[in-house]
């Protein structure tokens, strides 16, 4: 079913689609927007453990670099910590006396973590949940995997659920909404698989779609970022269920401009937010200092959208002493980039040439117009003699791994990036956990996740201003329909917590680089433009930034 088919709501997507748009100028595709490592509250420090079960959820209580977990052939090895890189005896945080604020606790059911650790923990939470709307005598049984089910059936547990249902709020409809669609989809595998007795239970749908009729009657998307939140991920469950997330997710694109006085959607939240500034300042600061004594420099971006970071790093190789080197910028930019942009990236190489030209910047521009899936060595235009920077901003979680193809284009890409000797690698991602995690939890994920990025976009603008609607229709709400509502190939949301790609950057040969105190004293220049809520941390290589105490992107660097 196309996405136009999709039961019309008062917040939905949808109605977005085919607004006019505004002036689109791009600085990295691929963040549409801006999740957490495992923490065992039983150990404390590091600890190794091996382990078979399924996807983990990593919070900010846990160690930043240290979580990757192997989910494809068992056993799998995952790394655990009780650090959190906003705790108050962090002596690494770089927290500012005028950005500390008192109200520093995200308000989320979960106290500021991202989702479950690990199974127990998820049916903790929904005990909790269970107790709220079951009462406080149903308990979950022990051995039942992510429900509410325990000592009620199934019919009992749903008919109470809506018997309540209009006086919960919206993070416990949309959960509960959730495991209503879960209990569907389990059921209907199982009986696909010829389980026997298995058949889709009429109470379960029923349940999900009277949860979804009282969801519609309270979003809005110009309303508090809860209710502009659930507008946009309750999209994604209807989209899921009629499965038509794919479709939305390509039509909800920032699309070519309008008029060149209109400001484009990302502009909106490059201004609001500083989680693009987060992302091109650090790099900029690790890439010139890695080439201070170089006088030719080649970088190649894997998402260089308008180039715009480029720009200013150029501004200030124009002071060098002794005068700039000459540099060499490939682009790799896909269609969908260039159709945000309204032209190729010859538009890119020329505004970029102007740039250097006013700055006297020896410069040359290279274009990829190709898929960072598709590169190869070919593309690249290496040369002997240029000192090599590759930036990663924001793009290497859009590259599908070894759970969506034997290809695995992530890993691939990295050993293709060091086997070309760089002289340094930024990286930069957000900090959350969607990649091969079940339907259930990363719909957890993605609502603790969004539910800070929302609160940190309501900062900058008010919830009814037509721009930032606009801008978060376009560019966040796709990402969130398609993590929840798309599988396998169709899924490009796939982000990864800072363990996982610490991991995959070691295998790949790749070592840490330490970010110099240079780095952190530039992102702490851009955040005293935005709300004290703001926050970031320093641990082991790592730079992080939050709202409140939620981690949401991280930015890192590697030779």
């Amino acid at each position: 079913m196309h996405a136009s088919q999709i039961p019309q709501s008062s917040g939905g997507v949808h109605k977005l689609c085919h607004q006019p748009t505004a002036n689109f100028e791009q600085y990295y595709s691929p963040y549409h927007v801006v999740n957490n490592n495992s923490s065992d509250t039983s150990s404390s420090g590091t600890q190794l453990s091996y382990q078979t079960q399924n996807e983990k959820f990593f919070t900010l209580d846990s160690l930043p670099d240290a979580g990757y977990v192997s989910y494809d052939s068992p056993p799998a090895v995952s790394v655990s910590s009780n650090w959190s890189p906003f705790s108050p005896q962090c002596s690494q945080s770089y927290i500012s006396d005028q950005h500390h604020s008192s109200d520093n606790t995200y308000g989320s059911p979960l106290s500021g973590c991202s989702v479950m650790n690990d199974g127990n923990e998820l049916k903790h939470v929904l005990r909790e949940m269970a107790n709220n709307l079951l009462g406080p005598g149903s308990d979950i049984d022990e051995d039942s995997s992510c429900s509410f089910n325990g000592e009620v059936s199934k019919p009992s547990k749903w008919n109470r659920v809506l018997e309540i249902a209009p006086s919960l709020d919206m993070k416990e409809l949309l959960l509960a909404c959730a495991e209503a669609i879960s209990d569907v989809e389990v059921t209907a595998r199982d009986a696909q698989m010829n389980v026997l007795g298995q058949k889709v239970s009429d109470a379960d749908v029923t349940a999900r779609d009277a949860l979804i009729n009282v969801l519609e009657q309270k979003v809005s998307v110009s309303g508090e970022p809860m209710q502009r939140l659930s507008a946009y991920m309750l999209e994604g469950l209807k989209a899921r269920i009629y499965s038509s997330g794919s479709n939305i997710y390509k039509m909800l694109k920032c699309k070519e401009p309008t008029g060149s006085e209109l400001i484009s959607y990302m502009q909106v939240l490059y201004h609001i937010c500083p989680y693009y500034r987060f992302a091109y300042t650090s790099a900029n600061v690790v890439i010139e200092e890695a080439m201070r004594n170089e006088s030719r420099i080649h970088i190649i971006d894997f998402q260089i959208a308008q180039g715009s970071q480029w720009v200013f790093l150029m501004q200030n190789l124009a002071h060098w002493p002794g005068g700039p080197p000459s540099v060499h910028i490939t682009g790799v930019d896909d269609s969908q980039s260039a159709h945000a942009r309204g032209g190729g990236l010859h538009l890119v190489g020329e505004r970029l040439a102007k740039a250097a030209e006013s700055c006297g910047v020896p410069f040359e521009f290279h274009a990829a117009a190709i898929s960072g899936c598709e590169v190869q060595l070919e593309n690249l235009q290496i040369r002997h003699g240029e000192a090599l920077a590759v930036n990663f901003p924001y793009v290497l979680h859009h590259m599908p791994d070894e759970s969506v193809t034997t290809v695995n284009h992530r890993d691939r890409l990295l050993r293709l990036v060091k086997s070309l000797s760089p002289k340094i690698v930024t990286l930069v991602e957000q900090e959350s956990n969607t990649n091969t995690s079940a339907f259930l939890p990363r719909f957890r994920e993605t609502l603790d996740y969004y539910t800070a990025m929302f609160e940190s976009i309501d900062a900058g603008r008010p919830g009814d201003d037509k721009q930032r609607i606009n801008a978060e229709a376009h560019c966040v709400a796709r990402d969130i329909v398609n993590i929840i509502a798309c599988e396998g190939a169709d899924r490009v949301e796939r982000h990864e917590v800072f363990g996982k790609w610490s991991m995959r950057l070691t295998m790949a040969g790749f070592t840490p680089c330490p970010l110099s105190p240079s780095v952190g004293e530039a992102i702490n220049g851009v955040l005293k433009e935005f709300s004290p809520n703001y926050r970031f941390a320093e641990n082991k290589g790592a730079l992080y930034l939050g709202w409140k105490n939620r981690a949401l992107a991280t930015s890192s660097a590697w030779r």
